[in-house]
């Protein structure tokens, strides 16, 4: 579990081709400060696992389920990401709960800058528009931000000078791809909604229906 906290700007070293997987090497002498194999760490806010660690830098097998949800696929040697450990527990929660699974990739349409910020505009597929809302959580590339505005298939978002400072989100194009994680907890809302009356409505035995309660 992550917070979209990012804790550094780090950097794609290689990236070996396996056919149906990719093999990546980055650096980040912030998070791998204590990883070790098996360790997770959020790279553009993709969950993935350490298999090993060495001189500031870690290895990471990335699938094709992955590669396919994900924006990871387009990454070369030099190219940065953003880095996060996961929580731990009892810390503080600075962002909000992320799980580093991404549910789809989104296209930065275009970028507003003022005087102390920048008005970035995301353009997102239809089906996880329902998710995000005006003043609510969005992850983009394992970054936690607020919506500004909320649309059928874009939002907005409001980055301050150390976001954009920080992160690969001050170095981003119109036209790049970002990695998008909407808020789980709507998620479960609407799949609890979605079912719960027609899962009562199926249970004609009060001690099923208090079996159900516990």
């Amino acid at each position: 579990m992550f917070t979209g906290i990012v804790e550094e700007l780090g950097e794609v070293v290689a990236v070996e081709n396996l056919g149906d997987a990719s093999r990546f090497r980055l650096r980040g002498p912030v998070v791998t400060q204590d990883a070790k194999h098996g360790d997770s760490i959020a790279v553009n806010g993709v969950c993935l696992t350490v298999v090993d660690t060495a001189d500031g830098e870690f290895t990471a097998d990335v699938m094709a389920e992955t590669l396919n949800r994900s924006s990871l696929g387009a990454l070369s040697a030099g190219s940065r990401v953003n880095l996060e450990r996961p929580m731990a527990l009892g810390g503080r929660l600075g962002g909000h709960l992320v799980q580093g699974h991404v549910d789809g990739t989104g296209t930065i349409v275009e970028r507003t800058p003022a005087e102390h910020w920048e008005i970035v505009k995301v353009a997102l597929p239809t089906a996880l528009s329902r998710y995000v809302v005006e003043k609510g959580s969005i992850t983009v590339d394992g970054v936690s931000l607020t919506v500004v505005d909320a649309a059928d298939d874009y939002f907005t978002i409001s980055l301050i000078p150390t976001t954009l400072a920080l992160t690969t989100l001050g170095i981003k194009e119109a036209g790049d791809p970002v990695n998008l994680e909407v808020d789980v907890l709507a998620k479960y809302v609407e799949r609890l909604l979605g079912r719960g009356s027609a899962d009562l409505a199926d249970l004609t035995d009060v001690e099923e229906i208090k079996e159900m309660d516990r």
